[in-house]
């Protein structure tokens, strides 16, 4: 068995033409919906332009039908991007106490952050370089049986409790924090090169990046490339970064990832049946 520390398993790629500063954000599964803390109640009452903010709990019942209609945001006043992670810190740990939710929240410029990773991902880019301050913990492993190498699926577990994080999460109330925030998100992506872009269609195509890369149930051969490997499938080498990065958390992981975007996409007012997903 080799241990391999976090060797490439991508195709060399330009770096994405994106400027902001550096990023520190969950893995790639969670990119999409991270902003989105897992709690089954959110409601906030109106706010000053003080930080301190009293959170108020209230029940969001789940619809009965998932037609893509998005859910509204919450009634209160933002602060200015720059000064959003303070509130954004008390609201999410109000909510949820989960150990990968409170790593994100340890780092900076979070909804900008936010903003550039899925960019990354919509565009099919890896956005490795965003994810290093929260990378998962043991070597990633491949295993070499005398003819073929291979992906040592016990990496997979590296990745579980990013994957059991999503699975928590509730669908409405991550809707709603997202369309909350939505005007800092959107401030935040237009800094990044669209001055008059909306970010909607961003996290949409992010959403589909991840739901279209394919789940492999058994062996993922690699061919050893110098210091780095390949995918030896080419359909799977053919992928974009954003997806072959997402195939590092294994089938169980996938699976749990893209049911949650599944069942989100309909609060954002995605309709996942028109775009083929």
């Amino acid at each position: 068995m080799v241990n391999i520390a976090d060797v490439r398993l991508d195709k060399a790629e330009a770096p994405p033409q994106h400027t902001g500063r550096p990023g520190r954000f969950v893995p790639v599964a969670i990119v999409a919906i991270i902003i989105a803390v897992p709690a089954a109640y959110l409601l906030w009452p109106h706010r000053s332009s003080s930080t301190s903010v009293h959170v108020q709990t209230q029940h969001i019942s789940p619809r009965t039908n998932a037609e893509p209609v998005a859910e509204p945001a919450a009634d209160i006043v933002l602060p200015p991007l720059d000064e959003t992670d303070p509130l954004v810190r008390q609201l999410v740990s109000a909510l949820s106490g989960h150990p990968m939710v409170m790593a994100w929240l340890a780092t900076e410029h979070l909804i900008r952050n936010f903003a550039l990773v899925t960019q990354n991902i919509a565009e099919g880019h890896s956005p490795s370089k965003q994810l290093r301050a929260i990378k998962p913990t043991g070597p990633f492993k491949a295993v070499d049986d005398g003819t073929t190498e291979y992906l040592d699926p016990t990496s997979y577990q590296r990745y579980d409790r990013y994957a059991d994080a999503i699975a928590a999460v509730d669908a409405r109330g991550a809707a709603r924090l997202y369309a909350t925030l939505k005007p800092r998100i959107t401030e935040a992506y237009r800094q990044l090169g669209d001055p008059g872009g909306e970010f909607d269609p961003t996290l949409t195509r992010a959403i589909v990046e991840l739901l279209r890369t394919p789940i492999v149930d058994g062996r993922v051969t690699l061919n050893h490339k110098s210091v780095n490997y390949e995918f030896a499938d080419p359909a799977l080498q053919s992928l974009s970064g954003a997806q072959r990065q997402f195939l590092r958390m294994g089938p169980r992981n996938m699976r749990l990832v893209q049911q949650k975007l599944r069942e989100i996409a309909p609060y954002l007012g995605i309709d996942l049946t028109r775009l083929g997903t």
